[in-house]
């Protein structure tokens, strides 16, 4: 069965550019290449600096929970330790994952070479590389609130990578976390990136749909794997 595709619908989804900048990429990740990523995740998830429910300033928790490679995501900061877990040193962020994040963008992106985040990712010296990881583990009640990518200093675009269940992806706009925003159905092996104008646009996740996994990548609930440039060096 390795490297088959998962049944398809009838008509099969397209590439679609949801705003300027914003790309929706349908099954990207062929079906090995999933497994592939889910047995990385797994590996990550286990301890020291493995994942772990992340809480709010306020007092709230987070319904999705995470563990982070190359540098640890903290509402809302980054270290190279998991401060808010079992204060280990963050695993590092593994070369095939940041080439992965360089190809994810030229594959949505293609020669829309008007963005100027695009050209900082071209090959060459001082070319930026993806060297943030965040994996977020959704069950089937889990949610994300509407926030901002806002952390990190690279205006490079984010890539996000999804795994599992089938979740309504809301994305929005940079002036607020109401309307005007669109929603999009995101299953797995679909790839979003988003960068340019709309790299710091408010995003998030109103809901997952359980049961909705193909049945041959063996998980149950939703995996995202976010990654990012932080430019904190």
């Amino acid at each position: 069965m390795d490297g088959e595709p998962f049944p398809h619908e009838l008509f099969p989804r397209e590439r679609t550019e949801i705003v300027p900048g914003a790309v929706h990429v349908p099954d990207w990740l062929d079906p090995s290449r999933q497994r592939e990523l889910l047995d990385a995740c797994r590996s990550w998830a286990r301890p020291p600096a493995g994942l772990r429910t992340v809480r709010t300033p306020g007092g709230g928790t987070m319904t999705a929970r995470q563990v982070c490679l190359g540098l640890h995501w903290y509402p809302y900061g980054y270290a190279p330790t998991a401060v808010d877990g079992d204060g280990a040193p963050v695993k590092p962020m593994p070369d095939w994952l940041a080439r992965l994040g360089r190809e994810a963008v030229a594959v949505a992106y293609g020669d829309m070479r008007s963005l100027d985040d695009t050209r900082s990712l071209d090959a060459g010296p001082g070319a930026a590389e993806y060297d943030i990881a965040l994996v977020n583990f959704y069950g089937g009640d889990s949610r994300m609130g509407m926030h901002r990518d806002a952390e990190e200093r690279s205006p490079a675009p984010v890539v996000s990578l999804s795994l599992g269940d089938s979740c309504l992806f809301r994305f929005g706009n940079t002036a607020s976390r109401g309307r005007p925003y669109q929603d999009v159905e995101l299953r797995s092996g679909d790839l979003f990136v988003f960068g340019g104008p709309v790299r710091r646009a408010y995003h998030g996740v109103p809901k997952v749909l359980p049961g909705t996994a193909p049945p041959g990548l063996g998980l149950t609930g939703r995996l995202n794997i976010t990654l990012r440039v932080g430019g904190l060096g």
